[in-house]
C-alpha cells in the first residue's frame, strides 16, 4: 500500500513552514536576514539616521507618559539588532529608564544583538509601559490568499509524490471576507492577513500605557491590491534580489506581501514613512549633519563622515517611490 499523500493546506500553513519550519528560510542556521550582505534592505540598514529619528519618537512618548523610571521598548522582529544599535547610539533622553527588549525568532540573529538589550525569541507577556515597534514584521507573518475565479476562493497548496508544490482553489467563500470587492478580474488576488491583525491586537493588549508603532509597505485598502498585478505585491527575495515564484524551493527565499491596513484594527494615526520621519526631526538631524561636516570638511574624522552620510540616508528614507512611501500606523494606550 502506498503512503498516503499529504492533504492540501491553506497558503498560510505553507508559508509558515517555508519561513519558520524546521528548515525554514528564517530558522535554519544560515537563514535569511536583513542587511547589505543579507537578503533584503530595511530602513535601519540604510544607516543610523532612522534609529536616531525613532529615538526622538521614544523620547516624546517617554515624556508623554510622565517620564516613568522604567520605560520598555519592545523591538518585534528585531533581526540582528540593527535598529537597537542605532537607537542606543543616538543617546536618547530616556536612556537611563530604557528597558530595550529585542524579540527575534532566529537564534543565530539573536546572537548578534548588542549589549544593553534583552533578547527574547517570543513576545513578552507581562503588561508594560512604553513602545512596541514592529518595522517590516507584518509582511512576513503568514497570510492566506484569496483568488477571484467565478467568485472569491481560497488558495491551497498541494504537494505531489515528487514533493513538488502546486496551487489549487477551494469552493467560493460563503460569505466572502468583508474587505473583498464584490467582483474582480479573473485571477485577481489579495492577501488575508489575519495573523498580522492578531499581532496588532495582542500587542495593544500588552500596553498598559504607551504606543504601538507599525512600519511596513502596504496600502490603505485591500481593494487596491485586487486591482494591481499580484506579482507586484506578492514577492520573494534572496540575496537582495527578487526571488522566484513563491512555490519554488520552499525555505530558500523570503515570502512577503504589501499589507492591506484596512484588515488591521483601526489605527489612531497613519502616515507615510516620509511624513512620520519629518514629524520626528529627520530634517533637523540632516541639517545638524551638514553643519558638522562643513565645520570639519578640511580634516574630516569618523564622526564628520557619519554626519555627512545623513544626507544620502535621508534621501533613501524619504524616497516617495521607495521607503518614504511605507505606511506608519500608531495605536496609543
Amino acid at each position: 500500500m502506498s503512503a498516503r499523500e499529504p492533504q492540501p493546506v491553506p497558503f498560510d500553513e505553507f508559508m509558515r513552514e517555508a519561513l519558520y519550519g524546521e528548515n525554514g528560510f528564517y530558522t535554519r542556521p544560515d537563514g535569511g536576514h536583513a542587511g547589505r550582505r543579507g537578503d533584503f534592505l530595511t530602513s535601519p540598514e540604510v544607516g543610523p539616521l532612522f534609529g536616531a529619528v525613532i529615538a526622538n519618537y521614544l523620547d516624546a512618548e517617554w515624556a508623554r507618559l510622565g517620564r516613568p523610571e522604567q520605560f520598555t521598548v519592545v523591538d518585534a522582529g528585531a533581526g540582528p539588532g540593527t535598529l537597537a544599535r542605532s537607537i542606543l547610539a543616538a543617546g536618547p533622553a530616556c536612556a537611563d529608564a530604557l528597558d530595550y527588549v529585542a524579540v527575534e525568532l532566529s537564534a543565530s540573529q539573536r546572537e548578534r544583538h548588542p549589549d544593553g538589550v534583552t533578547s527574547l525569541a517570543t513576545m513578552p507577556t507581562a503588561p508594560l509601559d512604553g513602545v512596541i515597534i514592529a518595522n517590516e514584521l507584518l509582511d512576513n507573518l503568514p497570510f492566506r490568499l484569496a483568488v477571484f475565479d467565478s467568485g472569491w476562493r481560497e488558495a491551497y497548496v498541494a504537494v505531489d509524490q515528487s514533493g513538488a508544490p502546486s496551487e489549487m482553489l477551494s469552493a467560493p467563500f460563503d460569505p466572502p471576507p468583508a474587505q473583498l470587492l464584490m467582483g474582480a478580474a479573473l485571477g485577481a488576488r489579495v492577501p488575508l492577513v489575519e495573523q498580522a491583525a492578531t499581532f496588532v491586537e495582542d500587542a495593544r493588549q500588552l500596553l498598559r500605557s504607551g504606543s504601538l508603532l507599525i512600519i511596513d509597505y502596504g496600502v490603505p485598502l485591500t481593494a487596491e491590491l485586487a486591482m494591481r498585478p499580484w506579482r507586484e505585491w506578492l514577492r520573494t527575495y534572496r540575496g537582495n534580489e527578487r526571488g522566484d515564484h513563491y512555490l519554488t524551493a520552499p525555505g530558500s527565499q523570503d515570502i512577503t506581501t504589501d499589507i492591506p491596513f484596512d484588515q488591521l484594527p483601526e489605527a489612531d494615526a497613519m502616515r507615510t514613512q516620509a511624513q512620520f520621519l519629518q514629524r520626528w526631526g529627520i530634517d533637523e538631524l540632516v541639517t545638524e549633519g551638514k553643519r558638522v561636516w562643513e565645520a570639519q570638511a578640511a580634516r574630516p574624522g569618523l564622526e564628520a563622515m557619519r554626519m555627512r552620510s545623513r544626507i544620502s540616508e535621508a534621501e533613501a528614507l524619504l524616497d516617495p517611490s521607495g521607503l518614504g512611501n511605507f505606511l506608519v500606523a500608531e495605536w496609543r494606550a
